[in-house]
């Protein structure tokens, strides 16, 4: 969380004083941010939700991933983009990530068999997938791509805003990210019909506020809908998005600069649209990243304990529902899927994970500050060589 403040107090009493919290309404908090949100990323369709995890799963049923398909996801990403796919009942087959610690295109393009059905990019640290590449591979073999940009809001590629260029995208809002109403996310799309589905997701008796119009992609779901302080809340933290980001990606840069000669950057596919969160180099051994993550305040991109596909103990375990009738990895649809997971599976992934360390940017950081933290990076970096 980077800021909040009297603007989000204010937004957040002015809605809890008019009494108006539910987000059905005319000219509400939540209605006003998804029209924002949309404008600002160039898509058609914005719906808020409760968490990044519920944008994902909106995202695959809305555009049709259901049992009998598998879904490639990279090996560095938080447990929840996989989870979106179990949900859908669909399986999620992993693959490896290049020096952009991001999904890989060549192992993508090797990973296509007869059932997968789309392609999962997951945009990292504020980082971005090689989206040209992985476009170009969709649209040779006929698959769908669904963007995980929960941990870019506001980056892009190439002039495209990050979970704009698929078929259909999803967003974190919570504590950690560049915007944040401590918990939330959004969907997005440019289908009608995936809008329409993915809406009945979020809010399968939206039908009661919204009237009968469209019965054809309504279905039962357990829902997910955001509320209108998480509207007010987002309203605000909009307006200083594109400040945070210049702001980082200016650092990032300068640390770049100051490293770069000493260490070797992770690769940037998109440097100057990325949110700059993060810089990444990569040192020679695990044990000098370990080093020099120890005398420098930053982590190693494979032991953050979440992001990595080795710490996805329910899906390794196989246990994609609660009940063994609803669990994709029992479903007949799915038999013919792929379905083997081992810790071991994704060697490339791990020895670059694990010899990655990435730096935190933070808007709010002075120059003199930029100044200490890049001087004490260099030190640490030669000290470990």
């Amino acid at each position: 969380m980077y800021v909040v403040g009297q603007e989000e107090v204010d937004a957040i009493a002015k809605v809890l004083l008019s009494g108006k919290v539910f987000r059905y309404g005319i000219g509400g908090e939540c209605k006003r941010f998804e029209e924002r949100y949309a404008e600002y990323l160039g898509v058609k369709h914005v719906l808020m939700t409760s968490s990044g995890t519920a944008s994902l799963t909106a995202a695959m049923v809305g555009v049709g991933i259901g049992p009998g398909d598998e879904v490639l996801v990279p090996s560095h990403t938080y447990i929840a983009s996989a989870i979106a796919v179990l949900a859908a009942g669909a399986i999620p087959v992993v693959v490896d990530i290049d020096d952009s610690l991001m999904m890989s295109p060549e192992a993508v393009e090797a990973a296509i068999g007869p059932r997968t059905r789309a392609i999962l990019p997951v945009h990292l640290w504020g980082m971005v997938c090689d989206m040209d590449a992985l476009q170009a591979i969709a649209k040779k073999h006929g698959l769908l791509i669904v963007e995980d940009a929960c941990q870019c809001v506001g980056g892009g590629y190439k002039g495209h805003k990050a979970g704009s260029m698929g078929n259909a995208g999803g967003f974190s809002f919570n504590y950690y990210k560049n915007m944040t109403t401590g918990e939330g996310g959004a969907v997005v799309t440019n289908d009608d019909e995936a809008f329409q589905r993915m809406g009945c997701v979020i809010d399968c008796c939206s039908f009661y506020w919204n009237g009968r119009t469209d019965q054809s992609s309504l279905f039962v779901s357990n829902g997910s809908r955001a509320s209108e302080l998480e509207g007010a809340m987002l309203n605000c933290q909009l307006d200083r998005l594109d400040g945070f980001i210049t702001a980082m990606r200016s650092q990032k840069k300068r640390f770049i600069e100051a490293l770069g000669g000493i260490l070797k950057p992770v690769k940037s596919n998109s440097l100057d649209d990325e949110c700059g969160a993060y810089a990444g180099f990569f040192l020679p051994t695990a044990e000098q990243a370990d080093a020099f993550a120890a005398s420098f305040p930053c982590m190693v991109a494979g032991k953050t304990g979440r992001h990595v596909y080795t710490e996805w103990d329910p899906i390794l375990a196989g246990r994609g529902a609660h009940h063994p009738a609803l669990n994709p990895y029992t479903m007949k649809e799915n038999a013919e899927c792929r379905k083997e997971l081992r810790k071991d599976q994704f060697p490339k992934s791990l020895d670059l994970l694990n010899r990655a360390v990435l730096i935190g940017m933070h808007p709010c950081r002075s120059e003199a500050e930029t100044d200490k933290m890049i001087q004490d990076a260099v030190a640490a970096a030669k000290a470990v060589l």
